[in-house]
């Protein structure tokens, strides 16, 4: 059994620090050279970077009198393989880290030395330590992981989120804790996040409307029509089109870069996927069947004697709809409404963002990043596996097996 940290406090304990160019056999030869004098290991901490070693080893102290021998046959070790090696005597281990415990994901495309020191600063100025920092992944953007202690979640998210808005990075705090690793359900809008496109444009090209559709999306936006107004509004102007066109249209879609990877990888983890949106079922039911896809929830338009008649039928999804079908999914999937991740990119988007145990604003407005809990603003979806602390070679090692 373990010794509890108040047991531990006060023992004497060597801290050995060695550092040079990596190679195999140079973790097993140091505790080789320390197991000849009855030491135990308290922690270990090995990192390689640009084939170069740092390897950080606290053991506990030898017997009296052989201190000066296990330095020396330390150093003498580490000299025959043109290592350097530190060794600090002290007591006990750690300190404990403090309350309140996060994991900080930072995306940068680049990720620059001016935006880590200002985000290495806002976390210290919150009050929080950083303990341990390695990287997630290395393109198609740069993604780094902080373990940070010592302030509450929220605070800190608040504080990054100003900061990464600032320096042009993007920045996912979410709290630490065994929740992380658990099955987990993630939802996405289609539009402009699981696909490039925009559905309705699609289709109102082929029935050449794509102009009296954009000015219905733009009073939209202006605030002149809610959403529910502008879907029958745009769906009517194809009133008469061949039913013909939807396959036309599923041929078109094209899915956005990372699409498929972020899918087959949360799949394999265990994840349940879905997707909700404020398009046609004739599209997300095909998405669903090719992506293998757990749910989909979307408008659906009428079709009678093979031509659209210009209606939809059925519930309307629209923003309080994509936030009502995430607890619905989430309910069916048996997964807290804490565990579910939704991704978005407009403000028909934000509930179901704010409703979700982590909202992530993908290439999204303005005022969608502001309020979702964190922005990922690199075109690749993937990306958003870095947020759950999925790296790059997990990624690429899953994909071989």
């Amino acid at each position: 059994m373990s010794a509890s940290p108040s047991q531990t406090s006060d023992v004497p304990t060597l801290l050995v620090k060695i550092f040079g160019k990596d190679r195999p056999g140079i973790t097993a030869g140091l505790f080789d050279t320390l197991a000849a004098y009855s030491v135990d290991v308290v922690d270990i901490e090995q990192v390689v970077t640009r084939g170069r070693i740092v390897l950080c080893a606290l053991v506990t102290h030898p017997t009296a009198g052989t201190e000066g021998e296990l330095r020396a046959t330390v150093h003498s070790w580490a000299e025959s393989l043109r290592l350097q090696a530190e060794i600090l005597s002290g007591t006990g281990d750690n300190r404990p880290r403090g309350s309140g415990r996060s994991h900080v994901t930072v995306l940068g495309h680049p990720l620059t030395a001016e935006s880590t020191a200002a985000i290495a600063a806002r976390i210290t100025a919150t009050g929080g330590n950083i303990d341990r920092i390695f990287r997630l992944a290395k393109y198609p953007v740069t993604a780094v992981e902080f373990a940070v202690s010592g302030t509450a979640t929220e605070p800190l998210r608040t504080a990054l989120a100003t900061a990464a808005a600032q320096i042009g990075v993007d920045v996912a705090v979410v709290s630490a804790g065994l929740h992380r690793r658990a099955q987990r359900l993630v939802v996405m809008d289609v539009d402009s996040t699981l696909i490039q496109d925009e559905v309705i444009e699609l289709f109102a090209a082929h029935a050449g409307c794509e102009a009296e559709v954009a000015e219905v999306t733009e009073r939209a936006m202006r605030g002149e029509l809610d959403f529910e107004q502008s879907l029958h509004a745009r769906v009517a102007l194809l009133a008469g089109l061949d039913a013909s066109v939807v396959d036309k249209v599923r041929s078109e879609v094209r899915l956005t870069p990372g699409a498929r990877t972020l899918i087959r990888t949360l799949k394999r983890l265990g994840y349940q996927v879905g997707v909700v949106s404020g398009g046609f079922t004739q599209v997300t039911d095909d998405l669903r069947e090719r992506l293998g896809l757990d749910f989909a929830s979307a408008n659906t338009l009428e079709i009678v004697d093979g031509k659209l008649t210009g209606k939809v039928t059925g519930e309307i999804v629209d923003r309080a709809g994509k936030a009502r079908l995430l607890r619905r999914f989430a309910a069916e999937a048996g997964v807290p409404l804490a565990q579910t991740v939704a991704i978005g990119d407009g403000a028909n988007d934000l509930d179901m963002l704010n409703a979700a145990g982590l909202g992530v604003a993908f290439c999204a407005k303005p005022v969608v990043r502001q309020a979702a809990h964190t922005a990922v603003n690199v075109p690749f979806l993937d990306a958003v596996l870095y947020l759950l602390g999925i790296t790059r070679e997990e990624v690429e090692a899953a994909d071989l097996a």
